[in-house]
């Protein structure tokens, strides 16, 4: 699961290497030296410009949806975070209740810190948009929040990030309603089951639907016990169609999938950012290879 952090300091790091690397290409007494320094940076500054502008696209051009009347499929949901019916999360480092946490632990040797544990949670919690409320799986999601906390206990230092009740949350990801108008509802199969259920006790089947009494069932009566059973299966799948699904968000195949504690303004503005940062760098490294020629 990946944080704000990973993907800032991807981002920082790699900028700040292609500008060392410009700065070999610059300074290189050969033309092979301008060639690979500046091809490296072009190259992987276009594959970081490409992923930056993807996720400004996803966050720009993705509509706000509202609970209730969300389509399926891949939309943004923004909301309050809520904790699940008879659930409440517990951070293991700061002992308060929170909708999500990841922390690490380091330990110090002399003047550095090294990482000796961590974990994260995989709990589902909740978002209400004041039209509806939907359960969130925070498994595979990429997390942006601006909570951090960091506490020194001797020799351990505790980094813990999450995000808790209450605070409005942005949610990118795939909407389904489970349940409901959508529940997967199979007729056969549960006639089929229904009627096995009926002959384990076979007294009452047969005083149910033994018609002329010789205490047997005939075709006919089958047949009979056959249309009660659909008649019932089908009954009772009308009733499941007609009750308040689940709306659920959880990671799309192959798209991003984004919570954060941030406007989608913000979010926008940040990939837009880094993405003419990337795009300039490519710049820069075309203007050096153009100089080889």
């Amino acid at each position: 699961m990946l944080a704000d952090w990973r993907h800032a300091y991807a981002n920082t790091a790699l900028t700040g290497g292609n500008l060392a690397f410009l700065l070999i290409a610059l300074k290189s007494p050969t033309p092979a030296g301008v060639g690979i320094s500046a091809g490296l940076v072009g190259i992987t500054s276009l594959y970081a410009w490409y992923v930056n502008l993807r996720r400004f696209s996803a966050v720009a051009d993705t509509p706000t949806a509202r609970i209730s009347s969300a389509p399926q499929g891949y939309v943004e949901i923004v909301g309050k975070g809520v904790h699940t019916e008879g659930s409440q999360l517990i951070s293991p480092t700061s002992g308060l209740p929170c909708l999500w946490y990841r922390f690490i632990v380091e330990k110090k040797h002399g003047n550095k810190w090294r990482r000796v544990g961590g974990g994260v949670s995989t709990e589902p919690f909740g978002i209400d948009d004041g039209t509806g409320e939907a359960l969130v799986e925070p498994d595979q999601a990429e997390i942006i929040t601006s909570r951090k906390q960091v506490t020194t206990r001797g020799q351990h230092r505790h980094t813990e990030w999450n995000l808790i009740e209450g605070e409005t949350l942005y949610v990118l990801g795939e909407h389904a309603t489970i349940g409901g108008a959508n529940a997967v509802l199979d007729l056969r199969q549960d006639v089929s089951a229904l009627l096995s259920a009926w002959k384990r006790d076979w007294p009452a089947l047969v005083q149910r639907f033994d018609l002329n009494g010789d205490g047997g069932i005939s075709l006919d009566e089958w047949e009979r016990a056959r249309e009660a059973a659909l008649e019932n299966v089908t009954r009772q799948h009308q009733e499941t169609r007609l009750e308040p699904g689940m709306h659920l968000l959880r990671k799309p195949p192959g798209r991003l999938y984004l919570i954060a504690n941030r406007t989608p303004r913000h979010l926008a503005s940040r990939y837009r950012f880094w993405a003419w940062t990337h795009l300039g760098l490519v710049a820069a490294a075309c203007l050096a290879l153009a100089g080889l020629l």
